[in-house]
């Protein structure tokens, strides 16, 4: 599989069911989220944005895909407003059949500009590893059918290297 292959197989709608485990502060948190994966063109005014932004010229990439999500947590104050929710535009770059680079609008752990390596195993699962100011994220997506994937995440301490969050997700897609 190529990373084209996995963006194209990730597109539409899902219903997402997240256990995450903040071994920090010894919590547990259940998030349910819709998430939403949409490819853009090369030219969508958001896509040249964040190439510009970055001084990158080389405008070899794959199709770029927008991420959006709401999700709803437990750990949310039940009488305060408890849905959340966010966009990230993903530009992937090519380094090798089964590795490479993605340019992100915004993180996956820190709410920034970030860029992810990504290795896609044997297997076909899909290894994304991020390193953000205080944090490295990493993520491993696989499909068990083309309508259900897993989500496997752990964020760590770049200091210290000691594991703050583990989770796993569910995520079906809707139809």
């Amino acid at each position: 599989m190529l990373i084209e292959d996995f963006f194209l197989k990730s597109l539409g709608k899902w219903n997402s069911m997240r256990s995450g485990h903040s071994l920090a502060f010894k919590e547990f948190e259940e998030i349910v989220s819709q998430i939403k994966i949409t490819s853009l063109e090369k030219w969508d005014i958001r896509v040249l944005e964040m190439l510009n932004h970055r001084k990158i010229t080389n405008k070899s990439f794959s199709t770029p895909v927008i991420i959006e999500w709401e999700s709803e947590s437990n750990w949310e104050d039940s009488k305060a407003d408890n849905i959340s929710s966010g966009s990230s535009i993903l530009i992937p770059f090519t380094s090798t059949t089964k590795t490479g680079k993605i340019l992100r609008s915004t993180g996956y752990a820190e709410n920034i500009k970030a860029y992810t390596e990504y290795n896609i195993l044997e297997n076909d699962t899909v290894i994304f590893i991020t390193r953000y100011n205080q944090t490295i994220a990493e993520e491993r997506i696989w499909f068990i059918s083309s309508n259900v994937r897993c989500r496997a995440s752990l964020i760590k301490s770049i200091n210290t290297s000691a594991i703050l969050q583990t989770s796993y997700a569910s995520e079906i897609r809707i139809s």
